[in-house]
């Protein structure tokens, strides 16, 4: 596979325009047009043989949309092909404020958590900073119609970022970190920090790493349980890394950035639910300044684990607010097309035979 144009930054560009033998202003051409969503060939104000020389070391589509999957709410899901044929999946949720954008960080998943359908098949590989973004510059290329007010701004159809697709954001670590420096660049589509939402399973040096790094973003961990034991039947990463370290981390990043975090809490009938499960969340979070999310489990036909009804995931929240926990529980958007929270896949093998 060739390299991947969206790897590099304005500055970086400007290098290789030069030593192209090319003129340093046809370097902003050649970026404004990457961060419109266009392959090298699509850019119109650079030269044929410019375009060549770039094709013979770096990918002209590095993304392609499959599919697209439709939502009754509104939701989409795409089925993302990059140049090496591997897939993964994303889903742009639509709000009155804009959009937010589900992007996959690697191809796969080797963190093996229980409610996850994204980590069935493995780790794969990792993905680029490119080919992260490059899931937002084709879905607001795709969306540009809708670049309005309400709906986007400076540009771009998608305001909003998490990293919660396939894969674990810091178990990729430096290409995310690229990642979040291209998207949050003045010259690029310039999305703000706090508008960036990294969801972690808990790898506590990573944590740290992230903290010290200077992006606000917002530090999602996911908890799912009160204690190491019960943590560690659902999520092996528990193994690794106790909750109490955990939660140290989150309040040395609570330090360095002063932005307040989360935990994501699947419901898991028989496992989490309960009235004494409540009560130790709420010894192991109040005064913290964190907010909880509650997340109704959606089901994974190759798990056992069974969702909670409606009136015990509301019974829940109440007593985590009653016992003085900021939590919500999350409404639940795109269940339909397999695009809630745990439910993107690595069937590729399958899908793969589907389109050939």
């Amino acid at each position: 596979m060739k390299k991947i144009i969206q790897d590099l930054s304005l500055l970086e560009m400007e290098e290789l325009t030069l030593a192209l033998g090319e003129k340093k202003f046809r370097a902003k051409q050649l970026y404004e047009g990457i961060m419109q969503g266009k392959t090298i060939d699509g850019i119109t104000s650079l030269s044929k043989a410019f375009k060549e020389r770039l094709k013979e070391e770096y990918e002209n589509e590095p993304i392609k949309i499959k599919e697209t999957f439709y939502s009754a709410d509104g939701t989409e899901k795409f089925l993302f092909e990059f140049a090496d044929g591997n897939l993964v999946e994303g889903v742009l949720m639509k709000y009155k404020y804009g959009y937010t954008q589900c992007v996959s960080t690697q191809v796969g998943c080797r963190m093996g958590c229980k409610f996850c359908a994204s980590t069935l098949n493995g780790l794969i590989r990792n993905l680029t900073a490119g080919e992260i973004l490059s899931q937002i510059l084709i879905v607001n290329a795709l969306h540009k119609k809708d670049i309005k007010d309400g709906a986007g701004k400076d540009g771009r159809a998608v305001t909003n970022v998490v990293l919660m697709g396939s894969g674990e954001p810091l178990d990729n670590y430096a290409e995310t970190v690229k990642f979040l420096k291209l998207l949050t660049a003045e010259d690029g589509i310039r999305i703000s920090a706090r508008n960036v939402s990294l969801s972690t399973c808990g790898i506590v040096p990573k944590m740290y790493q992230l903290a010290d790094e200077g992006f606000p973003v917002n530090l999602t961990v996911s908890l799912h349980a009160t204690d190491d034991v019960t943590r560690a039947k659902v999520m092996p990463v528990a193994k690794a890394y106790k909750i109490q370290e955990i939660l140290k981390a989150c309040d040395h990043y609570f330090k360095k950035t002063g932005r307040r975090y989360y935990f994501e809490y699947t419901l898991i009938a028989g496992e989490n639910c309960d009235e004494e499960h409540a009560q130790g969340l709420i010894e192991l979070l109040k005064g913290k300044p964190c907010h909880v999310n509650l997340i109704r489990l959606n089901e994974v036909k190759e798990r056992e684990l069974k969702s909670t009804d409606d009136k015990s995931a509301y019974r829940f929240l109440g007593m985590l607010e009653k016992g003085g926990l900021s939590a919500t529980l999350r409404r639940q958007i795109g269940v339909d097309i397999g695009g809630a929270c745990g439910q993107l896949r690595a069937s590729y093998i399958e899908k793969k035979e589907k389109y050939e």
